[in-house]
C-alpha cells in the first residue's frame, strides 16, 4: 500500500527548529552565552505558547467550555498563533475528530494505538486521510465566530510576523539579536511544541485510569506539570466540556486557575462544570470494574462480589440523594423568596446528606482496598 504524502513545510519546522535547539543552542551558548534576559525570554514564550493553546484552542473554541470577552480571544489567538500549531480552525476540527473516534486507527487522527511515533508527530507529517477536512465540517459554529476566521485567512503572515518578529524585537532591545532568535525564537517553538505532543502521545500510554478504561488516555501530573495542567487526560476524555483538566484544588491545572480569574474580572462567563454525581459514579464504576476483575478469579468470591455489589448501591443511591439535594439548594439560592423552600433547612440537608455520602464513599473504598 503507498504511504500518503510527506508535508515538506511541516518536516522543514520541526527539522530546523529542532536541529537549532539540539545542535544550535549549546554551542551558541559555549562560544557567546546566554543570559538570564535571553532564557527568561524563552520561558515566558513558552508559558505563552501552553496557556494559548490549552485555554484558547483546546478549552474555549474547540469545547466551548466557557466564554470570554473578546479581548481575551484576541490575545488567546495571537498567542496560539505564536504556538504555530496551525489555525484556530484547523486544530479545532483534528481534536474534535479525534475525540469523536479516539483511538480508531483510521478515523482518529492522532490516535495512540498507530504507536507513540505517530501519535506524537507522524501524524503530521503525511497527508493521511484522517486529517483532510477542507471544509471543516465539523467547526460550522467556529466559522462564525470572527477573530477564528480572520486568523485563519491570515495565518501564514502571522505566524512569521509573531515568530520572528517578536524574537527579533526583543533581540533589539537586548543586543543581541541572534541569540533571542536562537533561544526565544526556535528552541521556545520546539519545546513548546514537544510538550503539546506528549498529551497526543505519552498521555495515552503513561498514567492513572480513575474515570474510564473504554479509551487510551491517561492522567498524568507530571504532564499536567509541562503542559498547564493539560495532563489529566483521563479526566477530560471522559468529561471533555469541562473548562476544568484537574477536578481536585491541589492538581496543578493554572489554565483552571486562569478561567476562574477571568471569569471573577469579567471577562470569562458560563464556565461548564461537570456534575459532580456524573464523575462519582464513573469513579466509583471504575473501581467496581477492577476490583470484580480481581475477584473473579478468586475461588468462593460469590459472597465477597455480592457484598461488593450492594456497596456499590448503597453509594450510588448517597451520590444521587446528596445531588439532588444540593441543586435544589443552589435553585432556592437564586430565588430566596421562593414559596416552600426553607433556606436554612435545606442548608443543614445538603450538610447531613454530604456527611452521609463522604462516610459511604470511605466504606466503599475500604472495601476495595481490603479485597484488592
Amino acid at each position: 500500500m503507498k504511504k500518503p504524502g510527506l508535508i515538506w513545510l511541516n518536516i522543514s519546522v520541526f527539522v530546523l527548529t529542532g536541529l537549532i535547539t539540539v545542535i544550535g543552542v549549546p554551542v551558541y551558548a559555549v562560544y557567546h552565552g546566554f543570559d538570564g534576559w535571553q532564557i527568561a525570554a524563552m520561558i515566558i514564550g513558552i508559558v505563552i505558547c501552553e496557556i494559548s493553546i490549552t485555554a484558547g484552542y483546546h478549552r474555549l473554541w474547540t469545547h466551548r467550555a466557557y466564554q470570554a470577552h473578546w479581548l481575551v480571544r484576541v490575545l488567546l489567538m495571537l498567542g496560539g498563533t505564536y504556538a504555530t500549531q496551525n489555525s484556530i480552525l484547523h486544530w479545532a476540527s483534528d481534536h474534535r475528530r479525534h475525540h469523536r473516534y479516539v483511538d480508531d486507527k483510521d478515523k482518529d487522527p492522532y490516535s495512540a494505538q498507530r504507536g507513540f511515533w505517530h501519535s506524537h508527530i507522524g501524524w503530521m507529517l503525511r497527508h493521511y486521510p484522517a486529517t483532510i477536512d477542507t471544509e471543516y465540517s465539523n467547526c460550522r459554529d467556529l466559522k462564525q465566530d470572527r477573530i477564528v476566521t480572520w486568523q485563519h485567512k491570515h495565518y501564514l503572515p502571522l505566524v512569521l510576523g509573531l515568530n520572528f518578529g517578536i524574537p527579533a524585537a526583543l533581540g533589539i532591545w537586548h543586543g543581541d539579536v541572534l541569540g533571542m532568535l536562537i533561544l526565544a525564537g526556535a528552541a521556545r517553538l520546539a519545546i513548546s511544541h514537544h510538550m503539546t505532543f506528549l498529551i497526543n502521545s505519552l498521555a495515552h500510554v503513561w498514567g492513572r485510569q480513575p474515570y474510564s478504561d473504554s479509551n487510551s488516555s491517561r492522567d498524568n501530573a507530571f504532564i499536567a506539570f509541562l503542559t498547564m495542567g493539560e495532563g489529566y487526560h483521563n479526566y477530560h476524555h471522559s468529561f471533555q466540556r469541562d473548562y476544568r483538566n484537574g477536578l481536585r484544588w491541589w492538581q496543578f491545572d493554572p489554565t483552571k486557575w486562569l478561567i476562574r480569574s477571568l471569569a471573577g474580572l469579567g471577562l470569562a462567563s458560563n464556565l461548564y462544570q461537570t456534575p459532580l454525581e456524573k464523575i462519582e459514579r464513573s469513579r466509583a464504576q471504575m473501581l467496581l470494574d477492577r476490583t470484580s476483575r480481581k475477584l473473579a478469579v478468586l475461588p468462593h468470591a460469590d459472597m465477597l462480589t455480592l457484598r461488593l455489589q450492594s456497596e456499590y448501591e448503597a453509594l450510588l443511591k448517597k451520590i444521587n440523594e446528596f445531588s439532588q439535594v444540593r441543586r435544589l439548594w443552589v435553585e432556592a439560592k437564586k430565588d430566596s423568596v421562593r414559596e416552600n423552600y426553607d433556606l436554612n433547612a435545606l442548608r443543614e440537608r445538603v450538610k447531613a446528606l454530604k456527611e452521609s455520602f463522604a462516610q459511604q464513599k470511605k466504606d466503599w473504598l475500604m472495601l476495595n482496598a481490603r479485597i484488592a
